[in-house]
């Protein structure tokens, strides 16, 4: 059996608090549909002339709508037992989350200003810390055999009552396979093992959306042109950053913007220059071009908020794409290498 984690680690479990190893698509699918969210809402007010909702000196700000939508969100949280519930709770969270930090204008002007300059930066700096926490909560290390059963034993808690329908099955059945060493695994697999079939499968859009969106990024980089068509487009918004922080109106050239974005743009086409001087391992190659995509999403897009907001926003889009490509990439390169060391022959003794 497994002996206990040590550190943080250990006490999150000794606290009966394992990770989800779904965790990070869950948190992705909530920051994801959030900007989606700040996105449509912006783009609908717009269209629609800022129309005011209300009368009589009354104005319902679509804050409150996203308040609600977040307090339903906990409700349901805290209502239903297993993971079947979760979706819901990333769809209608980061929708309420969306619309709620959309307003965050109002809140730091006098003036109650919705149209505030440098919200949309605001909001995006708001959805990289949430992305970090998530990061340094869910991604520090692999999940521990300890919390890979847990997560078999939570599907099972939907099994129970509802039955298992062959994916939700066959995913249970790899946690397991996963927590061999972990203490409770015989139990938890004779568990498992008795809940009943059924072929229903229960809607899970953030699944969905997460599996196509990895089958279409990997489906692409099977084209050999296509990771070196991203790199060169990474260098290329990196040389545009820089380009942009340079050519500022004075206007628009405070010293914190003008340097974020030179700084930003210089660090992706650092790291795309160190990646390109690699030779003969792809795998390192394209882990310096995805830290390039992170120094921009980071640091550069922060102030190309500031400055034009839907520009921000369509560099954003190109940048997320961009790492989805990459990363699609790295895993291929990743694959490629564990399989070869699976069919390396083993060393003949004597």
């Amino acid at each position: 059996m497994s002996s206990p984690s040590r550190g943080l680690r250990g006490t999150l479990l000794r606290w009966g608090l394992p990770r989800d190893p779904d965790a990070s698509r869950h948190l992705t699918g909530f920051l994801v549909v959030t900007v989606v969210t700040v996105l449509v809402t912006r783009g609908a007010l717009a269209a629609a002339g800022f129309p005011q909702v209300g009368g009589d000196g009354l104005h319902v700000s679509h804050v409150l709508w996203g308040g609600l939508l977040m307090g339903l969100a906990l409700v349901l949280a805290l209502s239903f037992m297993g993971p079947v519930v979760r979706p819901f709770v990333v769809l209608l969270g980061g929708v309420g989350f969306g619309l709620f930090v959309d307003e965050v204008g109002k809140f730091v002007t006098e003036d109650y200003d919705y149209f505030y300059g440098p919200t949309a930066m605001l909001v995006y700096a708001s959805v990289v810390a949430l992305a970090l926490v998530g990061e340094a909560v869910t991604a520090g290390s692999r999940p521990v055999p300890a919390e890979r059963l847990a997560a078999a034993v939570d599907q099972a808690v939907a099994g129970v009552a509802g039955g298992f329908s062959p994916r939700v099955r066959e995913h249970a059945e790899t946690l397991l396979e996963q927590s061999v060493d972990a203490t409770g695994h015989a139990e938890a697999a004779a568990l498992v093992a008795t809940v009943r079939p059924d072929h229903a499968e229960l809607p899970d859009p953030v699944a969905a959306v997460s599996r196509a969106v990895v089958a279409t990024t990997r489906r692409l980089v099977r084209a050999a042109w296509v990771p070196w068509i991203a790199v060169a487009t990474i260098v290329g918004s990196a040389v545009f950053a820089v380009v942009r922080g340079l050519t500022l109106p004075d206007a628009d050239s405070s010293t914190w913007v003008v340097a974020m974005l030179v700084a930003g743009g210089a660090a992706t086409a650092v790291s795309c220059a160190v990646g390109l001087t690699v030779r003969g391992d792809r795998e390192r190659a394209f882990g310096w071009f995805r830290r390039g995509v992170l120094a921009s999403l980071l640091v550069t897009q922060v102030a190309l908020l500031r400055v034009d907001e839907w520009a921000g926003y369509a560099m954003l889009a190109l940048d997320l794409l961009l790492l989805g490509l990459v990363g699609a990439e790295l895993e291929v390169l990743r694959a490629r290498r564990r399989d070869e060391r699976v069919s390396e022959p083993e060393p003949r003794v004597g």
